[in-house]
Order: structure tokens, then C-alpha cells, then sequence
């Protein structure tokens, strides 16, 4: 199954959503003490290995033998996950003093909800039987 657009549509609108979100609640964020600079990072970055997750199981899926569509599910997951960690780490590092906890905790929301919708979408686009 090739890679469209067709089929990244609810990621997409999602990231359309949050970005929306964040830049139109800027001031109620500064106010919160919540960078929406880090936000808008961690949108583009679920966005993009929200992506490359997709693409990982959408290669998976149309293997004759289902134990590969569950592996690059699980793998999608797993290299999302660590991606997510190493980014927090290299944040904390890089932040110094200026650490924004809250933010932090939002994007992870965020993370949840890329999370859920890529589920979504890969399971209505999964037409097999024994999958």
C-alpha cells in the first residue's frame, strides 16, 4: 500500500488542529507559564514521526504473514517512544534553568493524541481478516 495523503489526512488535521490551537492561545499560555515555542516543537516533531510510524506499518500491513503488520505496529510504537525520551533528554540538557515542566506535560498530551489517531487510521485502513 503506497503512502498518501489521502491516508495521512486525520495526522494532518490534527497537526493543523493543535497548531491552530497553540497560536491562537498564546497569550493564555504565557500567562500559564507554558512555552508555546516548545508546543509548536513538539507538534512538528509528532508530526513527523507520526508520519515515518505510518509509513513503517502501512509497509507492514500488506506482507502475506499478519506477524509482520503486528511487529511494525509494535516497532512503529517502540521508535516513537524512545524518539520521545531522547527528545525530552536532549531538551532538559539544552534548557538549562528555563526547563518548562508544564509544557513538557502538555506534549506529551499531545503525544497521546497523534498516538490514538494514527491507531485509528491504521486499523480502518487494515481490511484483513486474520490481522
Amino acid at each position: 500500500m503506497q503512502f498518501s495523503i489521502k491516508k495521512a489526512f486525520p495526522i494532518l488535521s490534527v497537526f493543523l488542529f493543535l497548531t491552530v490551537f497553540i497560536i491562537s492561545s498564546v497569550k493564555f499560555l504565557e500567562s500559564h507559564f507554558i512555552d508555546s515555542n516548545l508546543l509548536l516543537g513538539a507538534n512538528i516533531f509528532f508530526l513527523l514521526i507520526s508520519l515515518i510510524s505510518m509509513i513503517i506499518q502501512l509497509k507492514g500491513m500488506h506482507h502475506k504473514n499478519p506477524n509482520v503488520f503486528v511487529r511494525s505496529v509494535m516497532g512503529g510504537m517502540m521508535v516513537k517512544f524512545f524518539c520521545c525520551i531522547i527528545a525530552i533528554v536532549i531538551y532538559v540538557y539544552a534548557s538549562g534553568a528555563s526547563f518548562n515542566k508544564r509544557g513538557i506535560f502538555i506534549a506529551m498530551f499531545f503525544y497521546l493524541i497523534y498516538l490514538a489517531t494514527e491507531v485509528f487510521t491504521i486499523m480502518k485502513l487494515n481490511k484483513k481478516t486474520n490481522a
